[in-house]
């Protein structure tokens, strides 16, 4: 199985990129990709632009790999309640390119932060945006107070928000079938 593992943030030491990485290993997969959207770095989304120069190549090369994926771990970092402006900024060009973005596109939503919230806001927003731009959500998982709570050698550290993880992905790897 082919897995995409989309961070959303541009930070290089992203702690969403981290718990999705780690959310992707527990499929089991010997095909693993992870996007850096450092490495899709686009214009402000405008019409005018769209107009004038067309839709970016890099554009087209982040939606095949989407396209091409089986199933997509995404990292959902929160700025101000919502998502990034880069992975925002990205999701305009793509809906632009293919307005059903995750056409029949299987999924899992991870996301964490700092404080206690774990990303909530960002999470509400994905789960209610991507089914309109045809994702197949698996399941979903918020992780808060991620220093405290996650440790990239041994995982998940409370125990029961391990117990609650785990769950995640069963109830996800179950779906996948």
């Amino acid at each position: 199985m082919k897995i995409l593992v989309f961070g959303t943030s541009t930070s290089r030491n992203s702690i969403n990129k981290k718990i999705a990485i780690f959310t992707s290993k527990q499929f089991n997969s010997s095909s693993l990709e992870t996007i850096d959207l450092n490495d899709y770095q686009l214009p402000i989304y405008s019409i005018d632009l769209e107009k004038e120069k067309g839709i970016p190549q890099l554009v087209k090369d982040l939606q095949s790999k989407v396209n091409e994926a089986e199933l997509i771990v995404f990292g959902l970092a929160e700025h101000n309640g919502t998502y990034t402006t880069a992975f925002k900024n990205a999701l305009d060009w793509m809906s632009r390119l293919q307005t059903n973005t995750f056409e029949k596109k299987k999924i899992v939503l991870v996301s964490t932060s700092p404080g206690g919230r774990g990303g909530k806001g960002v999470m509400e927003a994905a789960l209610a945006r991507f089914p309109i731009h045809g994702a197949i959500i698996l399941g979903n998982f918020s992780l808060p107070k991620f220093q405290d709570n996650f440790d990239e050698n041994k995982g998940i550290l409370d125990q029961d928000l391990e117990i609650s993880f785990n769950k995640f992905i069963e109830k996800s790897k179950q779906a996948l079938v």
